[in-house]
């Protein structure tokens, strides 16, 4: 598409004061210390997103989190609207892109969330240097994508830069006290002749898994409400409960900044039971995971605690744990939930992980790759220390646990119901048949149009202990 940009007259008077407000992983307006902050710094506000060149580049615009991504920028684009602004979107290199309108419009500061990949840390170093030579100030935001800043309000001391460990960190995370909630702005005011696209459509995105949830902060909010109303009390009691589906579901919301995780934690502890409290903690581990690959680009892909595992590279395997066939049902339930709902349950995220990187002994990586192709709430913090936490290279303490899928199973399906929803071939079974489907005997196991397990889980349990010592 052609932009067009209509050149500004001054002739009415004094030239307003424009600051640009570089939208990221922060696509919303309630609680939103990017834009509030442009606000106040300029008589005019660019609010700015840019359809990234370099992570498309990277592989993490995935179909799921490109769909949802075009409706959280339409959900912000009418939100502004509301207020009497506009969301300007732009596509390129986002640096070029920054530059330019800062060109265009004599900005003289933009304003960001501060981000914890290399790519973030990169992109917010080259910012900083293009826009010294326009003289223009590059104003950089904690606490928009974390409830904490990364090693500021929560020091790991002893000369460390981060907490290798959960149980520290979240003693000192719960000791920090997280910053006041913002309200949204009642008016923003954009340069009308700034010029920008629409918002991509949400339809215009193929191959997105059938079962994909719409996204954008309106619905983020009502999601939340509806959580905290009813579900947040029963947390701690049923957020393993693989068939009663009952966690917050709010990580994809979470992921894209389309809602507020400060605003979460705030409204989450006015509750005060222990429920609240256990989801609290699960934020607690989202931020532990921040600061980790904030102080540790590299773990994104490489190990962070090398084990010198010589990982196996079997492709029949492996396509079959992809494709929910390996002959463990509750496996396969949690793959095709995956496949079908680009989202899943964090119980099943432990499982499927576990059975991947210890019961069929393949590098982490292949997981993390194929998770990132599919799940909408997918990024390299939470993502990749998740898998490497559950292959044993992360931060777990018990690096060599494995998580038995018969036994997980038996305490976290005890009836059956996760498997027959996900996995119809065993639909007619009940009992302990439909987590062992291949104890059926004769005509029984015959009719079943599902695969006997690909590996002996004793077999596998020997051949891990071996390989890690």
């Amino acid at each position: 598409m052609t932009r067009t940009t209509v050149a500004r007259t001054t002739a009415d008077g004094p030239r307003p004061r424009i600051a640009v407000a570089l939208f990221t992983s922060d696509l919303r307006v309630h609680d939103q210390p990017v834009l509030r902050a442009a606000l106040r710094a300029a008589d005019e506000v660019v609010p700015l997103f840019v359809l990234d060149d370099g992570v498309r580049r990277t592989g993490f615009t995935a179909p799921n989190r490109r769909a949802f991504l075009a409706d959280c920028l339409t959900d912000l684009d009418a939100a502004l609207r509301e207020r009497g602004g506009r969301l300007v979107i732009r596509t390129g290199e986002v640096v070029d892109e920054v530059a330019r309108l800062v060109a265009e419009t004599g900005a003289v500061a933009v304003h960001v969330a501060g981000g914890v990949s290399g790519y973030a840390q990169a992109r917010e170093e080259r910012l900083r240097k293009a826009l010294a030579g326009q003289r223009c100030e590059l104003a950089v935001h904690d606490a928009v994508v974390t409830v904490v800043p990364p090693g500021a309000e929560v020091p790991s001391g002893a000369g460390r830069d981060h907490f290798a460990v959960f149980t520290p960190y979240h003693r000192r995370w719960e000791a920090a006290e997280p910053r006041t909630v913002l309200a949204a702005p009642r008016v923003v005011r954009v340069p009308e002749w700034v010029a920008g696209d629409p918002p991509p459509a949400r339809d215009a995105v193929a191959d997105t898994s059938p079962g994909l949830v719409r996204g954008g902060e309106k619905a983020a909010r009502k999601r939340l409400s509806a959580w905290l109303a009813d579900g947040i009390s029963a947390y701690e009691d049923r957020h393993d409960d693989l068939p009663g589906d009952a966690t917050s579901r709010l990580s994809p919301f979470l992921h894209f900044g389309a809602l507020s995780p400060v605003e979460t934690v705030h409204r989450a502890r006015q509750k005060g039971d222990a429920g609240a409290e256990a989801f609290v903690r699960q934020l607690a581990w989202r931020d532990f995971h921040h600061q980790v690959l904030a102080a540790r680009p590299a773990a994104a892909w490489d190990d962070y605690r090398d084990r010198h595992d010589r990982w196996r590279t079997n492709t029949k395997e492996i396509e079959a744990w992809k494709a929910g066939l390996t002959g463990y049902p509750v496996v396969d339930a949690a793959m095709r939930q995956l496949a079908h709902e680009g989202w899943m349950h964090n119980r099943g995220r432990l499982l499927v992980a576990s059975f991947l990187t210890k019961t069929l002994y393949v590098d982490w990586r292949v997981g993390a790759r194929h998770f990132l192709s599919l799940l909408v709430d997918g990024d390299l913090a939470n993502n990749q220390l998740n898998w490497q936490w559950a292959a044993g290279t992360g931060t777990d303490t018990r690096p060599n646990r494995v998580l038995n899928p018969l036994a997980q199973a038996k305490r976290f399906d005890p009836h059956g119901d996760y498997v027959r929803r996900w996995v119809p071939e065993l639909a007619a079974l009940q009992g302990s048949a439909v987590h062992q489907p291949w104890r059926l005997e004769g005509a029984d196991r015959a009719a079943l149009d599902y695969p006997a397990p690909i590996v002996d889980l004793a077999e596998a349990r020997t051949r891990f202990d071996s390989a890690r010592g």
